[in-house]
């Protein structure tokens, strides 16, 4: 393997370079950066995300600067043009950069992109620049507003350049081209060829040529592949044992919509985990916030949509997990190549039911790799994984004796009488009791077993009847109420409406969440408190009903649910004012309040109790 020296690298940003750590070049800098720093062709270079790209294309392009700049020359327009799809991918470029050039005197880097005041942009660009970093909207904006001179561009790169055309940029790209001058130089960096990067290269590169580090379209070396194959219903049981079977997992769980995100992480947060959800309905400081967080190791587990993580670039990264696959291919190679990195081992892990097992055979043919599949691991396995974790904490936890010192005597007073075997048996138990207790009960995941056509009849979806079946936990009652997903209803809003009505921090076990209906568990001991508080109770202008789930689902609920969300259920005439249809009537005939008071109290809310016992306490004595 060369050295940077030997690649033809200056002595400043080897300088640089040497003090971050870099010793020697990775693959894809010592096929590029040679090339790049001997020749002025158009170049698209093909390699996998976290392969050290930004380097491959930044020496070269700061060599070049360098070699034309002087000390004593004011700032003016720029040179070089750096695209990249998001945000946080145009920091970070940005970032490594200014590193690089470090010991180069005079040369000035801006960054400019969305999401933040454009004004301090406006003014950067305006004190001149060398090398500007954009996305390629705010980039046209503020060549619109007079502010970012194209005109003496003489290099300009596109990182990233598939998740640029994946994500609409095409027309942007376009205009940025047209503005630019006859002679420039183009470098096209990214890490699938497809159909539109190989549009852009014929339409806007010369007699370019072509680096590929691996194979076109090619997984990442370093990244293994694994599926495991469960029913649609078992998903997220799926998603928390291998969570729990890898203790010391840092990944982010890649999810299809802005919906499921949001709802796998409030179950892991509500499940115990530490999680964070990262989607495009969050503001750009949420975001910003939740990034920081995860890059700083502060949150394991990242549950996040394709488009909000791409140019999310995090050191690492042990794990990828596709909560679902996704359709386009090439999103399943950006996954898989955040992890993995820099030359490290990663794990990319698929969950899915029996009609996406084609998905599998498609990407195999495309990144030429083989995936393994996997068995569930079983509750016995995953205790112990958690039990080495905590012996080993314990073992390698540092003792500051200077620090416990003042306590040491009443320590060994309280323990005196506790044998070593005993006090150890009570940390291991307090550290290791929730991964007992819950596998101890936990339900069993079945594989999906193939029908004679060879397909295992998964819908991918559970019906109502088969989500009632479902048996609660032991000590814990399931109960119904008639708020879903489409009404906003998720585990956080569940949560926020126990504690506003029912009182105090309610304990809840297994949420099911449908479009228009949703059961819950909670504690024996609470369901009928629970039943009771949020009966008749006012939900974004809708009436709820929560009952046991035994008693059954109301007839006709989705009919009376849609009729109460646009306010146009027909009243009888001579009914009094919120009495319901005749129908309704039918239903709960004899069970509906015989007085003026009654009605009163269920107009503002207190709905009677429409169980047996509730009933038999409202009937008239007989005299």
């Amino acid at each position: 393997m060369k050295t940077f020296e030997e690649l033809g690298v200056s002595a400043d940003i080897r300088r640089a370079i040497e003090e971050m750590g870099f010793v020697q070049p990775m693959p894809v800098q010592e096929a590029v950066i040679p090339t790049l720093i001997e020749s002025r062709r158009d170049t698209i270079a093909l390699a996998q995300t976290g392969t050290g790209k930004t380097a491959a294309f930044g020496i070269p392009l700061l060599q070049r600067i360098s070699l034309t700049l002087s000390a004593t020359e004011k700032r003016g327009l720029p040179r070089a043009l750096v695209l990249s799809p998001t945000r946080e991918l145009c920091l970070q470029i940005a970032d490594d950069l200014r590193d690089f050039s470090k010991y180069i005197e005079g040369i000035h880097i801006e960054a400019v992109y969305g999401g933040a005041a454009i004004e301090p942009q406006m003014r950067a660009l305006k004190k001149g620049t060398d090398i500007i970093v954009a996305t390629p909207g705010r980039l046209i904006d503020l060549k619109n507003r007079g502010f970012a001179h194209l005109e003496q561009v003489q290099n300009i790169v596109l990182d990233e350049a598939d998740e640029m055309l994946n994500m609409g940029f095409s027309d942007s790209i376009n205009e940025i081209f047209e503005a630019l001058p006859e002679e420039h130089n183009t470098l096209m960096f990214s890490a699938t060829m497809s159909c539109d990067v190989e549009r852009v290269a014929k339409t806007y590169l010369k007699d370019h040529q072509e680096i590929v580090v691996g194979s076109r379209n090619e997984g990442a070396e370093s990244v293994n592949h694994i599926y495991y194959m469960v029913h649609a219903k078992d998903k997220y049981l799926a998603l928390k044992r291998i969570v729990d079977y890898n203790p010391r997992i840092f990944a982010i769980i890649f999810c299809r919509t802005k919906l499921e995100t949001q709802e796998i992480a409030d179950n892991l947060i509500k499940d115990g985990y530490n999680a964070e959800s990262l989607h495009g309905d969050l503001s750009q400081q949420q975001r910003d916030l939740t990034m920081q967080k995860f890059r700083n190791h502060l949150t394991q587990l990242l549950v996040a949509t394709d488009v909000a993580a791409r140019g999310l670039d995090v050191d690492d990264l042990t794990h990828v997990i596709n909560y679902g696959l996704p359709d386009d291919i090439e999103n399943y190679t950006h996954r898989s190549g955040r992890t993995g990195r820099a030359g490290k081992k990663g794990t990319s892990i698929s969950i899915v039911h029996t009609k996406e097992k084609h998905k599998i055979r498609n990407i195999e043919k495309e990144i030429g790799k083989q995936f393994v599949e996997a068995e569930i691991p079983k509750p016995e396995e995953i205790c112990k994984k958690q039990l080495y974790k905590v012996m080993d904490q314990i073992v390698k936890t540092d003792v500051d004796d200077e620090e416990i010192a003042p306590f040491m005597q009443d320590i060994n007073r309280y323990f005196e009488y506790i044998d070593k075997e005993e006090i150890i048996k009570k940390i291991v138990s307090l550290e290791f009791g929730k991964f007992l207790a819950y596998y101890a009960d936990a339900p069993e995941i079945e594989k999906p077993i193939p029908n004679k056509s060879g397909k295992s009849g998964e819908t991918g979806r559970q019906t109502d009847k088969q989500k009632r079946a479902n048996k609660p936990q032991k000590g814990y009652a399931r109960l119904f109420i008639n708020l879903g997903k489409r009404d906003g209803f998720y585990p956080g809003e569940l949560m926020q409406t126990l504690n506003r009505y029912v009182g105090g921090r309610q304990e809840v076990g297994h949420i099911d969440l449908l479009d228009t209906i949703s059961y819950f568990e909670v504690p024996e001991k609470d369901a009928r408190k629970v039943m009771t508080q949020l009966s008749g109770i006012r939900y974004h202008g809708r009436t709820v009903r929560c009952n046991n789930e035994n008693d059954g689902r109301p007839e006709n609920d989705n009919r009376n649910d849609s009729r109460e969300r646009r306010g146009s259920s027909k009243r009888s005439a001579n009914a009094p004012k919120g009495r319901d249809d005749h129908k309704t009537r039918q239903q709960n005939k004899g069970k509906l309040p015989n007085s003026a008071e009654g009605w009163r109290n269920m107009l503002r809310g207190e709905m009677p109790d429409f169980t047996e016992e509730g009933w038999a306490r409202r009937k008239p004595k007989k005299k």
